[in-house]
């Protein structure tokens, strides 16, 4: 690893874990009540599923509409694991595991089912060129919630309650915190680079000897294996789960938070992500007329900035701190010297 890159990483590192006392400083003086630390881990779910939505959608350049079905796969699988990972026959025997070891099995299995779903809906329709994904996708998504208002051992339409609580701040934030570097690590990659030039152009990345349907196919079931993560933390902080919550309006969110923080972007993402789970709540006191304001501003943004607030970009804290730093305004000597 380049020095430069090594300095970038440790700068990032201490931000994050400064953020992480500050937080956990206001969560013990009560200013982070509980409502408060049940937001953040919404947009901690957020950001989980809209940073590996937009793998697929950013950086890959295809058109998914049924992410919320993923999500409802990994939901649904991990919750049934921690629940036979925590049934009382296992107890009896004296196997008692922590809770953060349960979590992460239930939703490493949760995630491999949902990749294991998306290669048998991608590899057939990644190996044309079009918007045959979105296609089948959106019908996924709405196959899933059928199939799951029909079986049994997912509560059917009643829902699926007395799910184990396992996501809490500390372990949410660690795990958004590795999910996102293991993104930005990807992305960043010879194979990011490659599904990358597949969104550019994907005849001349064909023409250049890249095996396009892996990448495609390797990206999508990327995005689905985190979409799977994203519906198992979801499943342990909520404790019930309804078929209606993962349908097709699931997914329009999820979409509408990459599009807006900037396909191609995991920053862009992840500040989309903070707005639009703040928003909401902040417009609650005008219910009548939140879905009216949250519209519009949404419109607004994509007529100023149709290209999202990052684009393509990713937000770098120490070239924010170097503009700071030699803006003329913070730098009064630089001014005198450039007048002398």
């Amino acid at each position: 690893m380049k020095t430069e890159n090594k300095k970038t990483y440790i700068l990032n590192l201490l931000a994050i874990v400064a953020l992480y006392i500050i937080m956990k400083v206001l969560m013990s003086q009560g200013i982070l009540n509980r409502y408060f630390v049940g937001i953040i881990i919404f947009i901690g779910v957020n950001i989980v599923l809209a940073t590996s939505l937009n793998i697929a959608t950013g950086f890959l350049g295809q058109l998914a509409l049924g992410h919320a079905g993923f999500m409802a796969v990994g939901a649904y699988t991990s919750a049934l694991t921690a629940e036979a990972l925590t049934s009382e026959a296992l107890i009896s025997q004296g196997i008692i595991l922590p809770n953060l070891v349960v979590l992460i099995i239930s939703m490493t299995l949760g995630g491999i089912l949902a990749v294991l779903m998306s290669l048998v809906i991608g590899i057939p329709s990644l190996r044309l060129r079009g918007d045959y994904l979105g296609i089948i996708t959106l019908g996924f998504g709405e196959v899933i919630r059928v199939v799951i208002n029909n079986l049994d051992f997912t509560g059917k339409a009643q829902g699926m309650s007395g799910v184990p609580i396992l996501t809490n701040f500390d372990n949410i934030f660690w795990i958004v915190v590795v999910i996102v570097f293991i993104l930005y690590t990807f992305t960043n990659s010879r194979h990011g680079r490659a599904i990358i030039s597949i969104r550019e152009d994907e005849i001349a990345a064909e023409a250049s000897g890249i095996p396009t349907t892996f990448y495609k196919v390797l990206g999508f079931s990327t995005a689905a294996f985190f979409g799977g993560i994203g519906g198992g933390l979801y499943a342990h902080y909520i404790s019930f789960l309804d078929p209606n919550t993962f349908g097709f309006m699931r997914s329009v969110e999820i979409l509408v938070i990459v599009v807006l923080g900037g396909m191609g972007s995991l920053t862009g993402s992840i500040i989309a992500a903070i707005v639009l789970t703040i928003l909401p709540e902040a417009l609650r006191d005008f219910a009548e007329y939140r879905l009216l304001i949250y519209s519009g501003l949404l419109v607004v943004m994509m007529v100023f900035r149709p290209q999202g607030l990052f684009g393509t970009a990713e937000f770098s804290l120490k070239q924010f701190l170097h503009k700071l730093r030699y803006n003329p305004i913070l730098s009064p000597r630089k001014e005198v010297k450039d007048g002398d």
